[in-house]
């Protein structure tokens, strides 16, 4: 015999307050877990927008380190280019130099001398 045991409301002051109770501590609940939920989301915006920060400023250092070490290239090339310079504008003051370029490029020749071109070919005989 399967008996039905059921149990009745009691409609008490008590009992109203308790459900009133319990009805309070389902919304405190309900609160917290949405303040919760809206903290993670916030937290998580933060995160991700400072790492996709820092992403971009790995990569911006990554071009100025890249431009930085081409300028100091072209920076190198430019002061050897300058102590060539230096070196000879040093030999354009030495008359012998001045002579010797004006004797080579332009034939300029001392007083009784004869010049004569050869070409730098071989001849093909």
């Amino acid at each position: 015999m399967s008996e039905k045991k059921s149990v009745t409301r009691l409609d008490s002051t008590y009992m109203d307050q308790y459900e009133a109770h319990v009805e309070r501590q389902r919304r405190k609940k309900k609160r917290l877990f949405r303040r919760l939920a809206l903290f993670g989301l916030l937290m998580l915006i933060i995160t991700s927008s400072l790492a996709v920060y820092h992403v971009q400023q790995r990569m911006v250092y990554a071009e100025k380190e890249a431009e930085y070490e081409q300028l100091q290239e072209e920076m190198a090339s430019l002061e050897e280019k300058e102590a060539d310079l230096k070196e000879e504008k040093e030999l354009l003051q030495q008359e012998e130099y001045v002579l010797e370029i004006a004797r080579s490029n332009y034939f300029f020749s001392k007083e009784g001398e004869i010049i004569f071109k050869i070409p730098n070919e071989e001849p093909s005989y």
